[in-house]
């Protein structure tokens, strides 16, 4: 027999039944300890996908793509996370986090691992850049250039460049101007050569001009060449300045504030929020990325200018702004992409020749996204638009796409005389505006247009269709996890659940009126709602579980979520592990509860996974008193993650899944496939460290792989028979 390695990592956690524990010093049920920080466990996330960036099993393009994630993910946890705790400390507030730091010891973490992070992206781009070359894509250096790439370059800059941009001359009668969150800008000193007077400038680079130029093919046949901006406005800068010479130059970025302060007393929410994203440009600066080779004077004029803390400032040995190296993931290398993947339509669908409502007729249906299209959701509202028999459809909206076909739909529903009501979200984070402007499309059609709650996001994702059949008015209901946005559901992995169950309608309906009229809804039939009873019904249902236990019988819990942070839910998890309920959690991102500790969550494991699609869908199954899966467990999905905000102070809903064969979809493959997990698994520790799985197989198992190559039981139709399911964990289906 072979024995085991000491730090062997086995993510496969349908199979392995191991649950390893350990102690550590000082933390129990009653120390705060017993959480994890909420900021430095969200670290840790993008740690994971800055991972994927040098990982050798990810296509080299893809890499590259992971890397300007990872960056682009910082600069939002600065303009959002860390410009709210240093706002907690300019106002005196020493708030404990659910771990027990106070905002400016979370800052001083947060500044030394957030540093450390952005070193190892300089390291893992230049890795990259020199893997691009040999792969045919070059990032140019000017000694790299040829005469006739000069002379190219020099004609991109005069007639694409220089009509976009302003130098800005900064003295007494100039002074330093104002510079958006995210503005790549060039500094420069400028020495005239008639009579040596020194002076400085900006020139703020407008996001409409590329960060790499790309030029026309090179020496080698099939090589891609990209020159960078900075590098163009460095060769060419003084065409603007004639009769001046450099003397110092460097780059610089900044990120500001993006909070929203709005009026408790809003008379009119469209027009308070139009105010605030015009505040919101001003906010103050949260970081400055500047080059490390700035001359002293350029420093000093910049940092001074911005009044930025030393804390608030790093200097780049590198590339300043790396979201931008996204530009660089280009078609013209499928080798270097992840192979194409188009998202199946259900054969249910077509055999009903594409008519969702019949589909919708004859049996309940879930939908796998991306591995289904999110086309079927489209077409839903679509053919609900066009169809004589429908009078009125209800739709939340928190975030979707510029262009988006479902507000199209729903228009040309309005349009035609059918009652539509819109619940528009205008607090969706970085999607004020563009919500802002899908609602004025919606009233111009003649939609009645919600707001939702000054105090309460509404963040629940529900379609409802009501259709004339007969004498009769029934209902097509929608519930999802994830945003109504064609674009994203091509890489978020989320569910969408169609039924026609008179009461998972009418328990819709009650979450519209609540919205729309502040009708409190009581007595939900097949649903919980937050912030009235979805937290209840968590804790409830972990309470049974330790029932079961005591009585004899399984207890045990299956949960997928983005985040874990709830203190009360934690407490109410731990309690279970210690009462002998085994838990398995796939926490994609933050999770404030330790796993594996001896007396406090030792029946608890967690994983998170990182890979080519975004795991977003919300999945939570209690065993009820049978091992899981069981056709005895109690089945949900949600659009809420267990964090104080989506279970305190967001409309958010937990439904129940009773149909026989979506219970199965749901738990025998998806969640079963989610566990077993191994290629893109990373396994929480007691210590708050992730360990990537290590266990020793060729080809471990991959959930994306088996999502991809395997319809979904719901949509399967007659091919079920023919073509039985591939499930992870085998039951019969009826």
């Amino acid at each position: 027999m072979v024995s085991k390695k000491i730090n062997e990592i086995n993510a496969d956690f349908l199979h392995g039944k191991e649950r390893k524990s350990k102690s550590l010093a000082g933390i129990d049920k009653s120390s705060v300890k017993r959480f994890f920080n909420r900021e430095l466990s969200w670290i840790a996330f993008n740690d994971r996908v800055l991972e994927e960036a040098s990982n050798l099993k990810v296509p080299l393009l893809e890499r590259v793509r992971f890397l300007a994630i990872s960056a682009e993910n910082l600069d939002e946890f600065y303009t959002v996370r860390v410009a709210g705790l240093k706002e907690m400390v300019r106002g005196n507030m020493s708030w404990p986090s659910i771990d027990g730091l106070s905002p400016s010891e979370q800052l001083g973490k947060i500044e030394k691992l957030t540093r450390i992070l952005m070193q190892r992206q300089q390291e893992i781009w230049r890795n990259l850049s020199n893997n691009l070359e040999v792969a045919g894509i070059k990032i140019l250096e000017e000694k790299d250039l040829t005469i006739t790439e000069i002379n190219s370059l020099k004609d991109y800059f005069t007639e694409h460049v220089v009509p976009l941009i302003t130098p800005l001359a900064i003295d007494p009668a100039h002074p330093f101007p104002f510079i958006a969150s995210g503005g790549f800008t060039l500094a420069a000193r400028l020495k005239r050569l008639s009579d040596n007077i020194t002076f400085e400038i900006l020139i703020p680079i407008p996001s409409q001009i590329p960060r790499f130029h790309r030029l026309s093919k090179g020496r080698k046949k099939d090589e891609i060449r990209f020159f960078p901006l900075e590098g163009i406005l460095d060769k060419f800068l003084l065409i603007l300045f004639p009769g001046y010479r450099v003397v110092g130059k460097c780059t610089f970025r900044i990120l500001r504030n993006s909070d929203l302060e709005l009026e408790e007393e809003a008379e009119d929410l469209v027009r308070e929020f139009e105010t605030a994203l015009k505040k919101r440009r001003r906010g103050d600066v949260v970081r400055l990325t500047i080059s490390k080779n700035a001359p002293k004077e350029l420093f000093d004029m910049v940092t001074s200018s911005l009044s930025v803390l030393s804390e608030e400032i790093m200097q780049v040995d590198g590339v300043i702004g790396m979201s931008n190296l996204s530009e660089l993931v280009i078609s013209d290398k499928p080798e270097l992409l992840w192979k194409s993947f188009k998202p199946r339509n259900p054969e249910r669908v077509e055999e009903n020749h594409g008519d969702i409502f019949s589909t919708i007729r004859r049996k309940d249906m879930l939908l796998h996204h991306p591995y289904e299209s999110f086309d079927v959701v489209v077409r839903f509202l679509q053919q609900a638009a066009a169809d004589p028999d429908v009078v009125a459809i209800r739709q939340t909206l928190y975030r979707t796409s510029r262009n988006s076909p479902i507000v199209k739909a729903l228009c040309e529903a309005a349009e035609a005389g059918k009652s539509v009501t819109a619940l528009v979200e205008l607090r969706a984070r970085f999607d004020e505006a563009k919500n802002i402007h899908q609602s004025r499309a919606l009233e111009r059609a003649g939609a009645h247009v919600v707001y939702g709650f000054l105090d309460l996001k509404t963040h629940a994702k529900i379609s409802v269709v009501v259709r004339k059949e007969g004498r009769r008015l029934v209902s097509y209901t929608h519930f999802g996890t994830g945003n109504y946005h064609p674009i994203t559901a091509n890489f978020y992995t989320d569910l969408s659940f169609f039924t026609r169950e008179p009461s998972l309608a009418r328990d819709a309906t009650k979450v519209f009126n609540y919205i729309s009229g502040y009708i409190q809804p009581k007595n939900f039939e097949k649903i919980s709602m937050a912030p009235v009873d979805l937290k209840k019904t968590i804790l409830e249902n972990l309470a049974n579980e330790v029932n079961c236990v005591s009585k004899g019988l399984e207890g045990n819990a299956w949960i997928k979520l983005n985040s874990l942070i709830e203190r009360e839910v934690i407490d109410a998890m731990y309690e279970a592990s210690n009462a002998g309920v085994k838990i398995d959690l796939v926490v994609r991102g933050i999770c404030g509860l330790r796993p594996g500790l001896k007396g406090l969550s030792e029946n608890i494991r967690v994983k998170s996974i990182v890979g080519r699609f975004l795991e977003h869908s919300r999945i939570v199954c209690f065993g009820n008193g049978a091992s899981l899966p069981s056709p005895e467990a109690k089945v949900y999905i949600s659009s809420a993650d267990w964090m104080d905000r989506n279970l305190n102070r967001r409309v958010e809903v937990l439904v129940q899944i009773e149909n026989p064969t979506v219970k199965a979809q749901i738990v025998n493959q998806i969640m079963a496939a989610n566990l077993r997990d191994q290629a893109q698994s990373w396994v929480l520790q007691a210590d708050g460290s992730y360990l990537r799985d290590n266990d020793a197989h060729e080809r471990k198992f991959s959930c994306h792989d088996f999502f991809m190559k395997n319809p979904s039981l719901s949509g399967r139709g007659r091919a079920i028979k023919k073509y039985p399911p591939q499930l992870l964990v085998e039951r019969k289906i009826h």
